[in-house]
């Protein structure tokens, strides 16, 4: 018998664990990544990785090294794997392949050209750089490499998976896909494999991807939504639907409305004039077979129009230039037939693509632009404007138009430079109520020795357009499109100018890099561009990308967010108190899109009467998770918690950083549901770039 002294028995135990250990990952199977199924990969242009070739179906190359494993990715790409506690180690050798670029597969041709760095750079030019990130359960990194460059040898990876449960493989090919541009680099994890001793790994769908309608139906009692009050010029026309959800038909009602106006009980439609100026309390009533309700309103006659942000639809996000008269009835016509216009949704505009080209190569070519009196003559596809905005007020919503201060519009069509006050007095022939006037091609008329980017260039045109507006015989709102450049948020409400609403970035597209870019931005917070916001006067944040979307250079599709990126989405633009305008094929659109957009509690956050949009109040240290706050007319506040990560984390939103103190009542608003009295803090598991969309309120 051999005794072992107490202080060697530690080092035997440590002995005869690694050699426990060391038995048994010598009996570990080797389980490949290219060998699981691959197909519930998330991609951001639907291209899926392909297992032991490159996405052109060669050999996996790095730097000259073939492999004969591995997988082969196009942009980025997320993979979860769900591992039970069951694998030792992940192995793996990343590098971009001798693909190095190719073509993009998705859509080309925003309307705004990208810097130079944004685009994408072909074979034989500057290497790019690619990233790789594992993480495991609760957001832990276990690697973490975005340094790697074309042209070098594969970077070994090897990291300790004992005990994760879940692990996401994030592979990322760089900004050029982000924005829709350029080449996508073919990104490669050779020789990936897994040393398992217990359950088989196997991927599983991305989360966030379920597509769950979260709030509750509307009841059969009528109920009137929308905002509390309306802005409207003493002396000019008024158009307003009474937005009232509950069975059809509903009856509907007013006392005290001003003399000059009159409401249709069946449509719910008031129209008329208010000769003087004021403010008029009203009381709107609604009833149907299932009830009645009633509620406090205000027209507000004092000349500032957009008192809360406009809620409506633009055509360019649909069909871009490919726009039609037909699409834009049929738009209007879902309006009614979705129930949008029931929850407070009243524009129906018009983008480019309306006006005939004075390029003989364009297929909107079609003779002048202009009649013998410097009048818009449009294209075939808008046979009579007057009758098409009759149609839609018909219905109780309003005609919004496009133009450009230039020569021509973004799509090289005709535009309003040197024709602003006749082409405004057509306008109000038409019936328009909403212009969005976009800057495209008014570089080219810039005075000589002067530069675009003076900022009293950068007002000069919008300056013009107010003075005509000023003169018109209908109320117009303003939309002053030029993508936030000269810091417009500080002049677009100035005197001259007083934009009902102003672009703060580039043009949107249906991915999660530009929404969250654009959205997420962090001068919002770092010079709370919100403060510039207000009744009369939004920041836009540009359009929404929710349901079916395609410009005219791409078809059909649904968009490429994610459901919960879609609730983010809305969630967050909400929270900016920017106007919604939606860009889909409304018509078309499904359960869930619809709901997205008829949730009254998450429109009443849209639509507060206070005005003030949210900022970060908590940004986690690596910024991919955030807690925004917005205070209400009631006092409360709107929260919204936001994981813009790759794996479920939790979120929480400290009473400190609210500016709260004691027991707050914290409701679900997508869910419309009470989720209990807390102190201190509220905290939640939020999926991958999901979001939930709080109202914090003293608790009774």
């Amino acid at each position: 018998m051999i005794i072992i002294p107490f202080p060697c028995r530690g080092l035997v135990a440590a002995i005869a664990l690694s050699l426990l250990l060391t038995s048994k990952n010598t009996n570990a199977e080797p389980v490949w990544l290219s060998s699981l199924e691959l197909s519930k990969a998330k991609t951001t242009d639907n291209v899926l990785p392909t297992a032991d070739k490159t996405i052109d179906g060669q050999p996996i190359t790095i730097n000259g090294k073939t492999y004969e494993r591995g997988i082969c990715v196009n942009g980025y790409t997320v993979i979860y794997v769900e591992l039970d506690g069951g694998t030792e180690k992940l192995t793996a050798v990343a590098g971009i392949d001798q693909e190095a670029t190719a073509p993009r597969r998705g859509a080309q041709g925003d309307r705004q050209a990208q810097p130079a760095g944004r685009r994408g750079r072909g074979r034989g030019q500057a290497p790019r750089t690619m990233s790789v990130r594992i993480l495991a359960d609760g957001n832990k990194v276990l690697f973490e490499n975005s340094d790697i460059r074309q042209g070098v040898d594969g970077l070994p990876i090897e990291i300790d998976t004992r005990g994760v449960k879940l692990l996401a493989i994030v592979l990322d090919n760089g900004d050029n896909q982000r924005y829709g541009q350029g080449n996508a680099v073919r990104f490669d994890l050779a020789d990936a494999k897994f040393e398992v001793t217990g359950v088989r790994p196997r991927t599983i769908p991305v989360s966030g991807e379920e597509r769950v309608v979260l709030t509750p139906k509307a009841g059969a009692a009528p109920k009137i939504n929308g905002p509390a009050l309306t802005g409207v010029s003493p002396g000019k026309p008024i158009l307003y639907k009474v937005p009232a959800s509950g069975t059809k038909p509903v009856v509907y009602s007013a006392t005290g409305l001003p003399v000059g106006l009159a409401l249709d009980p069946a449509t719910g439609i008031v129209s008329g004039q208010i000769k003087e100026r004021g403010t008029y309390p009203v009381r709107l009533a609604v009833k149907n077979s299932a009830g009645e309700s009633s509620r406090d309103f205000k027209f507000v006659a004092e000349g500032t129009l957009a008192l809360t942000p406009p809620l409506g639809w633009n055509s360019w996000n649909a069909r871009g230039r490919s726009i039609t008269d037909e699409l834009i009835r049929k738009t209007a016509d879902a309006f009614i037939d979705k129930g949008l216009v029931d929850h407070g949704w009243q524009y129906i505009c018009i983008d480019d693509g309306w006006e005939r080209s004075p390029d003989e190569n364009d297929d909107l070519f079609e003779g002048p632009t202009r009649d013998a009196n410097g009048r818009f003559l449009t294209n075939r596809k808008f046979p009579d404007m007057k009758a098409l905005g009759d149609y839609i007020h018909a219905k109780g919503l309003k005609y919004g138009m496009y133009s450009s201060p230039g020569p021509t519009t973004c799509q090289g069509l005709e535009a309003s430079y040197n024709h602003e006050e006749s082409d405004v007095a057509q306008f109000c022939e038409w019936g328009v109520d909403y212009l969005k006037y976009d800057w495209c091609s008014y570089n080219r008329v810039v005075p000589e020795g002067r530069n675009a980017n003076e900022l009293e260039i950068r007002k000069l045109p919008y300056q013009v357009m107010r003075k005509t507006l000023d003169k018109a015989p209908r109320d117009i709102v303003y939309s002053v499109c030029q993508y936030g450049a000269g810091n417009v948020w500080e002049w677009g409400n100035d005197a001259d100018i007083r934009g009902n609403l102003w672009r703060t970035t580039r043009d949107i597209r249906d991915t999660w890099w530009q929404t969250r870019d654009i959205g997420f931005n962090p001068r919002w917070t770092e010079i709370d561009i919100a403060q510039y916001g207000g009744p009369g006067h939004w920041n836009d944040v540009d359009m929404l990308v929710v349901g079916v979307v395609g410009w005219s250079y791409e078809p059909l599709h649904e968009t490429k967010l994610t459901p919960a990126e879609q609730y983010t989405h809305i969630s967050l633009w909400v929270l900016h108190a920017a106007p919604l305008m939606l860009g889909c094929h409304l018509h078309d659109a499904d359960d869930f899109t619809v709901n997205l957009l008829t949730n009254d509690e998450v429109l009443a956050v849209n639509q507060d009467p206070l005005g003030r949009g949210a900022k970060a109040v908590h940004v986690s240290e690596n910024g991919h998770l955030q807690v925004w706050s917005r205070t209400l007319a009631d006092g409360s506040k709107a929260v919204g918690l936001f994981n813009l990560d790759e794996m479920p984390a939790n979120v929480a939103a400290k009473w400190a950083d609210l500016g709260v103190t004691g027991r707050q009542t914290v409701r679900d608003l997508w869910r419309q549901h009470d989720l209990g009295a807390y102190s201190d803090e509220f905290s939640a598991e939020i999926p991958r770039h999901g979001s939930l969309l709080l109202k914090i309120t003293p608790a009774k």
